[in-house]
């Protein structure tokens, strides 16, 4: 019987049906090699097999299995066509955001296919011929080597003392291992609990891979280990320097030597011995060189050391504990500061001893590293983290580790690791499920990765954790409505308390004269007081560069970006200045005049971190500045080495945008400004308000973690604004209500799903007539829930013009359904012959 595959490809189309070959064995949810139209080849993923042939003259065939493991499992299809469902995006353009770059080559020709194809990485493993694996002729060689080649004797010793067994060690376990485990016992008054890492570890005979745990003096759980790694597990046999330099020759030679044990293999990066040496030894026929495929390294078999719970954790952990056995996902609503990743820790913990696979989503990998780092001393090599920056590589790698994973498997990640193939997920926890980075702008789909976390640990039967000290509204009424658990954890951890928050009027400081640069001297005064007494400073400004724009004081000229329709930011970093768009990209130098009146020179307006840093620097010339915005972490590295300073204390003062406002725990603040609240507030958006109150709090939560009190002062030229009070008084519920009230009243999310379309071209007078076309169209169908077409505030970018449409669905109406009819609407608008070079983009839940 003829059988056939419909073939998932990493386009923008619907699924293709291919003929399967006789004697091919294929399973649903495995990548294959086909080919598509005339001259192109294509990774495709087996969606369905079936044995009825579709109404065409000629069927191609599936030409060759790809990577000889299954990618996605029958859950990780049914929630690959969820989004696709959702989001109205085809399932290969989920394929193209779900799969890393490298598991998807194309090209004109098999050839050109096969020289993109992913190749695991191999290695090179030594090993001792035959010949000399017996005791006598390696003492033979030993005795040769020893008066001529000494260099290769080294590296033969060393060879020989990674194959052979720890002399010392009577259980065979490695000398590596055997120091792991003679490490001090855990204190039981840090460590509640020891957790084996999964089922069936033995507890009596395993060694626990851990290091000293010191008794905590801040009280913060975070200050309960040591500095080292804990739980990584054994390290490899070999250090950076040569085993043969620790190894006592004589008596490794006058030891016995076991055949079985020589007969083994070291690879390379194990040995310490240079290249050129190992090399003369396979010349002379000593040993024997083989390149394998290099294998990740396993998850060693430690014990996690667990942080000790506050009475108020503890009751939180229950609560959790009892709603997951009703509900698929739980909310917990924490104050900043409360000790919410102690938590985390325990239901990962409970969920990898039983075998299961645990996903943990951060908005930011790199803006969470604390957090990581954490989680690294915990679990150790359990470990592992995912996200855009990695090399495509690495992620090709994790990801075909995981294809073969068995379970256990705890996974770090940014956004793009819900795609990841965990077969046996069963917790997800999203941390600062609020955050706006959970959702994807471009390209398609346009997910919410919290929303799909809630839907994918349903399908895995599992549980999801979302975690916040500002929820979002559609979470916290998801709560009050009873769809989600809630459980609350209303304190700080240990003796910290909640800083003070103080709102400085801006007006008021400028009549009395009382206002130096964009600094109010109620701020001033308090900075100069916390350097003073030794303690460090955070200032928020959520808009970099150095001022927004440059205007001609004469006659009012601005500098524009020839691409969109914004003004350029000024940027000045260090001798250079520039100006930049940060939509596109464009820079150009600054005018030395005005370009329009010739008669003076340009003036900043506005400012940005690079001038809050500037004229902080002037005003306390004795503090050490720095500065943390998208501009001045240019790597990984320079944002560590900027947020390692800080935390030493090598930083007084730690100037920055939003990115100071995530996951960060530095003792030494006491001190947070807010410069400017009105801009946050006065977004138009509807969801300014809710953002505000969030962004704010969260930044104020970054002061008076330790015993030391924090305060927060917040600039702004309306003191009477509902939420700025809102934020000084840390009332979370009063927003909420004054929020959802509004938005019940204007018919906004949560009590409607908005459906964001989006229309490019370069003819600005076709879009517009598109424009009209295509909400004339849903009007036809949906009333008046569709508003529009609209201009954008920024109604071009890189060269195109843009107009939107919004369609807006009540939570009562089927929304599946709303779905089905906007997509016939769509389809044929873009079957026409006028608009189809029109590009529409489609955006489910905009943020």
């Amino acid at each position: 019987m003829s059988r056939f595959a419909d073939i998932v490809l990493p386009l923008a189309q619907p699924a293709y049906t291919f003929a399967v070959p006789e004697g091919m064995t294929l399973a649903e949810g495995q990548a294959v090699l086909v080919q598509f139209g005339a001259n192109r080849y294509y990774t495709g993923i087996v969606w369905r097999l079936h044995d009825r042939r579709p109404d065409f003259r000629r069927i191609k065939p599936v030409l060759r299995p790809l990577y000889g493991v299954q990618l996605l499992g029958e859950e990780q299809r049914r929630f690959w066509e969820w989004v696709a469902s959702y989001y109205m995006c085809s399932l290969g353009e989920v394929m193209r955001v779900a799969l890393p770059a490298l598991m998807k080559p194309s090209g004109s020709s098999e050839e050109e296919f096969a020289a993109g194809e992913f190749r695991p990485r191999s290695e090179t493993w030594f090993s001792l011929r035959e010949e000399f694996r017996s005791e006598e002729r390696l003492h033979e060689l030993f005795e040769k080597l020893g008066r001529r080649a000494p260099r290769q004797y080294e590296a033969l010793l060393e060879i020989v003392a990674a194959l052979l067994p720890d002399p010392q060690n009577a259980a065979g376990i490695p000398a590596s291992d055997n120091a792991l485990a003679t490490t001090a016992a855990c204190s039981d008054a840090t460590c509640s609990d020891v957790v084996p890492e999964a089922a069936g570890t033995p507890s009596d005979t395993a060694p626990m891979a851990a290091d000293a745990v010191s008794t905590p003096t801040s009280g913060d759980p975070s200050e309960s280990f040591s500095d080292d790694t804990i739980g990584e597990g054994a390290s490899a046999p070999a250090s950076d320097a040569s085993i043969a330099a620790s190894c006592d020759a004589e008596a490794l030679l006058a030891a016995p030597l076991p055949p079985e044990a020589l007969a083994g293999a070291i690879p390379r990066r194990l040995l310490a011995a240079e290249r050129p040496v190992l090399h003369q030894l396979e010349r002379k026929g000593v040993i024997r060189a083989e390149e394998r495929e290099r294998q990740p390294g396993a998850a060693q078999d430690v014990r996690f050391r667990l942080p000790t719970l506050s009475p108020a954790q503890g009751r939180c952990l229950t609560q959790i504990r009892e709603l997951f056995a009703s509900r698929t996902g739980v909310l917990l609503h924490g104050v900043t500061g409360s000790g919410k990743t102690e938590i985390y820790i325990h239901l990962i913990a409970e969920t990898l001893r039983r075998g299961d696979d645990v996903l943990l989503l951060v908005p930011e990998i790199a803006l969470t590293a604390q957090l990581v780092e954490r989680m690294e001393r915990i679990f150790g090599s359990r470990v592992t983290v995912y996200h855009s920056r990695l090399t495509e590589r690495a992620r090709t790698e994790t990801y075909l580790r995981l294809c073969r994973s068995e379970g256990g498997e705890f996974v770090v990640g940014a956004r793009s690791a819900l795609f990841l193939p965990l077969r046996r997920l069963r917790l997800v926890v999203v941390d600062e499920e609020h955050d706006t980075s959970y959702k994807q702008s471009d390209p398609a789909p346009r997910y919410n990765a919290r929303d799909c976390a809630v839907v994918a640990a349903s399908l895995f039967g599992g549980h999801v954790l979302l975690g916040s000290a500002t929820p979002s509204l559609e979470t916290w009424l998801n709560a009050a409505r009873g769809k989600y658990g809630k459980v609350v954890l209303g304190e700080r951890y240990g003796e910290a308390r909640p800083p003070r928050i103080v709102i400085s009027d801006t007006l008021r400081a400028v009549k009395r004269g009382e206002r130096k640069a964009h600094f109010n001297k109620q701020l001033l005064d308090a900075i100069g007081e916390r350097l003073d007494r030794g303690e460090q400073v955070m200032l928020f400004q959520n808009r970099r560069g150095f001022s927004p724009y440059v205007e001609c004081p004469e006659c009012g000229w601005t500098a524009r970006c020839p691409n969109c329709n914004v003004t350029l930011t000024y940027h000045r970093g260090g001798s250079s200045e520039r100006l930049v768009c940060h939509y596109c990209g464009h820079t150009e130098a600054v005018p030395v005049k005005c370009p329009a009146c010739r008669v003076t020179d340009l003036a900043p307006r506005g400012f940005g971190t690079e001038k809050v840093e500037e004229e902080i620097a002037r005003l306390f010339p004795r503090a050490h500045v720095a500065r943390l915005d998208r501009d001045s972490v240019t790597s990984e590295r320079a944002f560590r080495s900027i947020v390692a300073g800080f935390a030493r204390h090598d930083t007084d003062i730690l100037v920055g945008t939003q990115m100071i406002s995530k996951g960060f725990d530095f003792e030494g603040v006491s001190l947070v400004g807010i410069l400017n609240a009105d801009n946050l507030v006065n977004s138009p958006d509807f969801r300014a308000a809710e953002r505000a109150f969030q962004l704010m709090t969260q930044v104020a939560g970054r002061a008076g973690r330790r015993a030391v009190p924090g305060e927060v002062i917040i600039q702004t030229s309306d003191p009477a604004s509902p939420v700025i009070r809102q934020v000084a008084a840390s009332d979370y519920e009063a927003m909420a209500r004054q929020q959802l009230a509004e938005r019940h009243t204007f018919f906004y999310p949560p009590y409607a799903r908005l459906v964001a379309l989006t229309l490019r071209h370069r003819d600005p007078e076709l879009l517009h007539r598109g424009a009209r076309a295509l909400a004339e169209a849903l009007r036809s169908r949906f009333g008046r829930r569709v508003l529009g077409p609209m201009t954008p505030p920024v109604d071009r970018i890189r060269g195109e013009y843009l107009a939107g449409v919004l369609l807006k669905v009540e939570s009562g109406a089927s929304f599946t359904r709303a779905r089905e009819v906007l997509r016939e609407v769509l389809d044929a608008f873009a079957a026409g012959e006028e608009f189809r070079r029109i590009n529409l983009q489609c955006d489910v839940d905009p943020q």
